[in-house]
């Protein structure tokens, strides 16, 4: 689940291309590219494309999730006639949590898909991996283990720190599962390196613990 976010405007710095805040990182004051009313807006959009309703928007993504940039423009475009191929890289390019990436022509959402994919990244290779939760949550998930609800992977975190901000985001009082993913893996359950996170299918519960 994500919360809604505040997206600050974007600018261009002429040596460092796009960025969010007042200055670039070398003191620029950039050019003005969007605003962060617009910058929210068309978050939202390029999130429901790349992860939750590309067909309503009459956009195609291959098995791997990979839609052409040009298809996504086109169907942005259809909704937000401001919105202009730049505005969509800058929006790519500055996203704080790396959820996308792009390559040559084509564009994908690296994680936080509601939609079936087939996701092409790499085995992760972490012998621990965290998981945050509610304390109520924590009891039901350690009994059935850790299955997707309402995205097509469950999503781990790299590090308890991690896992920490994501299970503030639901609860005051975080609990973190860690995961004993090299043996889990060892035996038979997918788990993929997306980045950010990594991912995987239903993990038995035999291969978690409270922190």
């Amino acid at each position: 689940m994500e919360t809604k976010e505040h997206i600050t405007e974007i600018k261009q710095c002429p040596r460092h291309g796009y960025f969010r805040g007042d200055q670039c990182e070398c003191g620029n004051p950039g050019r003005f590219i969007l605003s962060g009313f617009k910058a929210e807006k068309l978050g939202r959009i390029i999130s429901g494309a790349l992860r939750h309703f590309p067909a309503e928007l009459g956009l195609e993504l291959d098995e791997h999730g990979w839609a052409d940039i040009d298809d996504l423009e086109k169907a942005i475009m259809a909704k937000y006639p401001w919105a202009r191929r730049y505005h969509i890289e800058a929006m790519l390019d500055t996203d704080e949590k790396g959820r996308y990436e792009r390559k040559d022509q084509k564009v994908r959402a690296r994680y936080g898909h509601s939609i079936g994919l087939d996701l092409d990244y790499p085995k992760a290779e972490f012998d621990t991996l965290y998981y945050g939760t509610s304390e109520e949550e924590a009891d039901r998930i350690l009994e059935v283990g850790l299955k997707p609800v309402n995205q097509h992977y469950v999503h781990l975190s790299k590090t308890i720190e991690e896992a920490v901000k994501v299970a503030c985001i639901r609860t005051e009082h975080p609990v973190i599962i860690s995961i004993d993913a090299r043996k889990a893996m060892n035996n038979g359950v997918k788990i993929i390196d997306a980045g950010p996170v990594c991912l995987s299918g239903h993990i038995p519960p035999g291969y978690l613990k409270i922190e």
